[in-house]
Parts: structure tokens; C-alpha cells; sequence
């Protein structure tokens, strides 16, 4: 029945009906194909080059600990591997994250010898690479919306209204078969909204919560897994987009052997009762976005918005994102305090504002211009290369904001040591920042990020708004 649904889904084209086009992430790193390797090569080398989904909850490592959800298992394969093997010959694992589309090409291309995503891949992908025993079977996609808002049962119930999914998410082509079906009732599709590329999976969860977007679809286990550290989601679990299928890894066309030892170690292992441990503890105490497009955040948008705009187009910074970063800082409220002298809508500190020429803080105007200044200060003294794109320049520049610019250098040129990409803070440079420093400044530079997309999204209405 499975293989039946699955050739059918092979034949589906992939058109949604939606705003948005699913989108490639951030600077890509171009690396010469090489030869796939089996276990003999594997051993030679004592390294087995993984690569893993990028997102957070699939390979994040906050200062030593594992919150994703495929570190146990690999470690676990790490230790099957080396068990009757001598000191000298013990392999290690070097995880290689990659977005999530970009992953089978990869592996297919042979930079790397495993790949573990995480979450389901639309079998239409699935090309040039050999799938492994299911490491979870029957994974049914789950509808998620927020509680107090309307609850679904049916598919048909989703008619004319927008789900929000990730690139390369395995919810696109069931989506597009639930709407050829509506099609033939005459009623309008399911829209799709693919969100900005710098999303993964467990920030439009978060994103969910805050209802900024109203409904999206992922995996059952994932979403149960992010509904214990963010009580405000809705799990509609009588929606059935497709039968479920199995979550699987997958090795190189040509290695054999590393398929079938793969295969009899997913067929004996369990993961451990207390895995999900740190997650809770670390993501319960983070910061959750809320939604900035409240009736009341949108009348105090409205009074700054001028000043706002004025010193954006002075420093070359859209005003979107001042307008995100003051929304963290301070929700938009001009009288807050904060430590250490920090201070206002933007929540500047004198001596910053001294560095870029500003001497009053208190009025709006001379709060937002020193922030702007100095974040324009920053991006043109650290962070001008032309390899950068201007997603990325933003996020690095936050970065720098909120740690100090030589510490994030620092951290670029430790991602490039590893093989990371120091150009991409997204997934990428973060990891080395989760590393050394905890979840603070990534959760900085992810919650300005969603404010930006928040307001981003109704760009036009509050511009327009703007000119009456």
C-alpha cells in the first residue's frame, strides 16, 4: 500500500497554489563532486561524513549539548561502528549540515557518506541515493495551529485558507493532491505560503504560536516534540494529509555494505527515555516571538514609523528592520529601561551612541539614529563582502550588535576552519555560536529576523497606511 502511494506521489506534479515560490538558502558553497565511498573506504579514512539537516531541531548542539533529534541515534551508530574495533582504527563521525533540499544532491554527489534528515522527504526527491530501513515508520503529517483559534477535522475544512510549510517539506504534494480533489468540487485550493528560506522547521512552529502565521504541517512526532516547550500550540490530529510513511537515512547509490550495516543497526536500536532532555530545559527558558502586528503594536509602529524611515534611508537599512529590532528591544516602546544604560526605543547605550556622534538618546529621533548609525558602523567595518548577501549581512550584523563584532569574526573564521559557511550566519556560523556561547544571541538574531518577516509580509499595508 505504502509503495502504491508513493509511485503515485512520484507521478504528481509539484505546482502549489501560493504566494511563493519554495526557495534555495543563502550563499552556496560549491564543492567538486567526488567519488561515493563505501565502508572499506570509510574505515581507511576513520571518518563517516554525515550530512544533516541544518535545522536546529534536527542537528542543533547548544555549548556541548544535543537538542537535535538525530544526535543520540548517530552517536549510537557512531559507537555500533567502532565496537569491535581496535583504538587505532575507530571512526568519527563529521557532521556536515546542509539544508534540507540540498541534502540528497549532496550525498549523491559523494560529499558526504550518510544522510540524515530528520523529517520525511517527498519521495519525488528521493533519486540517485538508497534509502535505509525506516528510522521512525508510519510518521503521519500533522496540521498545526494555535490554541483559541479555529480547530480543523477534515482536509476539506483547509479549502481557501493558507498553510505556511518549509522548503522541501513533504506536506507539498499531499497539499496539491487534497486540492485537485477540491478542484473537483468546484471550491477553492489550499494556498501554500513558503516562508523565507532562513526558517526552519521549529521557527515557523514558534511562529505558529505567536499567530503571525496561522497553520502549517509537519511531522506528528516533531510537532508533539515542540508542543511540550511551546504550550500554545494546536495539534489537529483527525486531519489526514496522506497515509504515513517511514523516516528514513540514506547512503550513496554505490555502498552496499555501508547499507546493510546501517540497516542492521537502525533494526536494533532504541533511543533513550531521557533523550529530549536538554532540549526541554534549554528551549523552555527562550524567548518566544509574539506577534507585532497587534492592534496596539501596530499604533505605536505607526507613531515611530517616520523616524524610523528617516534614519533607515540615511544609513541605507530598510526600516523594517529597525523596525524589528526595536520591537525586541523594547516593543516599540520609547520609555523602556533596560541594563546597563541601555535605554529607549532601540535600547542604545550612551557610550555606543558616542562612538557614532550622538550625544541625546532620550528624544526618538536621536535613540533611532544612533542605532542606525551604529549599525550601519558595523556592517560597513566588518561585514561589506561582496560573498555575503544582504539576508545574511543583516543577521551578521545583529550578531555583532548583540555580541560584539571581532567575537562574531571570530566565530566566521571558526566555521570556516570546520568546513562551515562563514558568509551564512542562518544554520550556518550560528552553530559555532551555539557552541561557545548558548542559545542567547542566536535567539537574538532569529526573533528580529521573524519580526522583519512579520512585518515584511504586510510591507505594502503598512507603507500605504504610512502615506494617508
Amino acid at each position: 500500500m505504502l509503495r502504491c502511494w508513493l509511485v503515485f506521489l512520484l507521478t504528481l506534479g509539484l505546482t502549489l497554489t501560493g504566494p511563493a515560490q519554495a526557495r534555495v538558502p543563502g550563499p552556496q558553497q560549491n564543492i567538486p563532486p567526488a567519488k561515493v565511498r563505501d565502508l572499506q573506504q570509510i574505515r581507511t579514512s576513520k571518518v563517516l561524513r554525515v550530512l544533516v539537516n541544518q535545522s536546529r531541531n534536527s542537528s542543533g548542539e547548544v555549548k556541548g549539548e544535543p537538542v537535535g533529534i538525530e544526535y543520540y541515534r548517530l552517536r549510537a551508530l557512531e559507537h555500533y561502528l567502532n565496537a569491535r574495533t581496535a583504538d587505532d582504527q575507530q571512526i568519527q563521525l563529521k557532521l556536515i549540515p546542509r539544508a534540507k533540499e540540498q541534502l540528497l544532491g549532496a550525498l549523491a554527489r559523494g560529499e558526504g557518506d550518510l544522510a540524515a534528515p530528520g523529517e520525511l522527504l517527498d519521495p519525488g526527491t528521493v533519486r540517485g541515493v538508497s534509502s535505509t530501513a525506516p528510522i521512525l515508520d508510519q510518521v503521519p503529517l500533522t496540521l498545526v495551529g494555535r490554541k483559541g483559534e479555529r480547530s480543523f477535522s477534515k482536509v476539506e475544512q483547509l479549502s481557501g485558507r493558507t498553510v505556511a510549510l518549509t522548503s522541501a517539506s513533504a506536506a507539498g504534494p499531499l497539499i496539491q493532491q487534497a486540492n485537485q480533489q477540491l478542484a473537483l468540487r468546484k471550491r477553492p485550493p489550499i494556498k501554500v505560503e513558503w516562508v523565507d528560506s532562513t526558517l526552519a522547521v521549529e521557527d515557523v512552529l514558534e511562529m505558529v504560536q505567536a499567530g503571525i502565521y496561522h497553520l502549517t504541517v509537519v511531522e506528528q512526532p516533531i510537532a508533539r516534540r515542540w508542543a511540550r516547550v511551546m504550550p500554545r500550540l494546536r495539534l489537529d490530529t483527525r486531519v489526514h494529509l496522506g497515509a504515513p510513511q517511514a523516516m528514513r537515512w540514506y547512503v550513496g547509490r554505490d555502498a552496499p555494505q555501508l547499507l546493510a550495516t546501517v540497516d542492521h543497526f537502525l533494526q536494533g536500536y532504541r533511543a533513550p527515555g531521557n533523550q529530549d532532555a536538554a532540549f526541554e530545559r534549554i528551549y523552555r527558558r527562550q524567548y518566544r516571538v509574539h506577534n507585532p502586528l497587534a492592534s496596539k503594536d501596530r499604533q505605536r509602529l505607526a507613531s515611530v514609523r517616520a523616524v524610523l524611515q528617516k534614519h533607515g534611508q540615511a544609513q541605507q537599512i530598510d526600516w523594517l528592520n529597525l523596525a524589528a529590532l526595536a520591537f525586541k528591544e523594547s516593543t516599540l516602546n520609547p520609555a523602556a529601561r533596560g541594563t546597563g544604560g541601555a535605554h529607549g526605543l532601540m535600547q542604545i547605550t550612551p557610550s555606543a551612541a558616542q562612538r557614532v556622534g550622538v550625544s541625546n538618546t532620550a528624544t526618538v529621533d536621536g535613540n533611532v539614529q544612533a542605532s542606525a548609525r551604529y549599525l550601519a558602523l558595523i556592517r560597513r567595518k566588518f561585514f561589506a563582502s561582496p560573498k555575503i548577501n544582504e539576508r545574511e549581512r543583516m543577521a551578521f550584523t545583529l550578531a555583532a550588535y548583540n555580541l560584539g563584532p571581532e567575537r562574531v569574526q571570530a566565530m566566521r573564521a571558526e566555521a570556516r576552519r570546520r568546513g562551515l559557511n562563514g558568509n551564512q550566519w542562518f544554520f550556518q556560523t550560528e552553530r559555532i555560536a551555539m557552541e561557545q556561547v548558548g542559545m542567547g544571541p542566536v535567539n537574538f538574531v532569529n526573533s528580529v529576523n521573524k519580526y522583519f518577516l512579520a512585518f515584511n509580509r504586510e510591507r505594502a499595508a503598512l507603507e500605504r497606511m504610512a502615506k494617508r
